[in-house]
């Protein structure tokens, strides 16, 4: 019976190298044959893929096993939510028309078994990181990935994204999660009376976490899938933290 929802984030399939990113792929498709007979939901959280862009007839190449699954899941009768995140921001029509899964660019609320959900990736919440948010600025300008998609060989471009992509060090990187002056956490506190969410959902981090902001609402950073497997599951109307064992 599918009625569990299931959260996910920071794959970042293609990094660092095409070895590496294959073991990475294998564990994920295990997890998603785990969860395959009772998702309702999949909550895919961005960073999916360490460098994704898509061009009117072309796209990366790679990912089939995964993306296979992926539409199995939705072909099956899973409800699968992407949320665009940082390294992904350029997921267009491809995975809708041709995966069917629903894309989103902000983060969202939902209301699951009862409890009210916020989700998202978790980039450029808040006050936090004003040189990203001119970043991110300059990625959705349309004049900008006009000239990227039209004026750039998509051979140059991807090695261009994908050098870029690693160069951000998200292999590397070992963020600390900082409970209660942790940025995403101070976020929410401003802005919990008028989203007024049961649990926020969110990834970006790469710092597995689970936070009571206050005893009636719980905070949930996803990880990242570089060494471990995190993920939410949420069963009935409780909501944790787990961790897939692979074979």
């Amino acid at each position: 019976m599918k009625d569990k929802a299931y959260f996910a984030s920071d794959f970042h399939l293609g990094a660092p190298d095409k070895i590496l990113s294959a073991e990475r792929e294998k564990r994920i498709i295990q997890w998603l044959d785990f969860i395959k007979n009772d998702a309702e939901y999949l909550f895919l959280l961005g960073d999916i893929f360490d460098f994704w862009y898509e061009w009117k007839h072309v796209v990366p190449k790679g990912f089939v096993r995964f993306l296979n699954k992926i539409a199995e899941l939705v072909e099956s009768g899973t409800k699968v939510y992407y949320f665009t995140g940082n390294h992904d921001i350029w997921a267009y029509n491809y995975l809708a028309d041709e995966i069917g899964v629903k894309i989103f660019r902000e983060p969202k609320l939902f209301e699951i078994n009862g409890l009210k959900i916020y989700v998202g990736h978790g980039d450029g919440l808040g006050n936090h990181d004003k040189k990203y948010k001119m970043l991110k600025y300059l990625f959705t300008n349309k004049i900008l990935q006009w000239m990227f998609s039209n004026l750039l060989h998509p051979n140059f471009a991807i090695w261009l994204g994908k050098k870029w992509s690693l160069s951000r060090n998200a292999y590397s990187r070992k963020p600390v999660f900082h409970g209660e002056t942790e940025w995403i956490v101070e976020y929410i506190k401003q802005n919990m009376s008028n989203i007024q969410a049961d649990c926020y959902i969110f990834g970006h981090r790469h710092c597995n976490a689970e936070f009571m902001i206050n005893q009636n609402t719980k905070y949930i950073n996803t990880g990242v899938w570089f060494n471990k497997s995190p993920y939410a599951i949420l069963a009935n109307k409780n909501i944790t933290l787990k961790n897939f064992q692979a074979d």
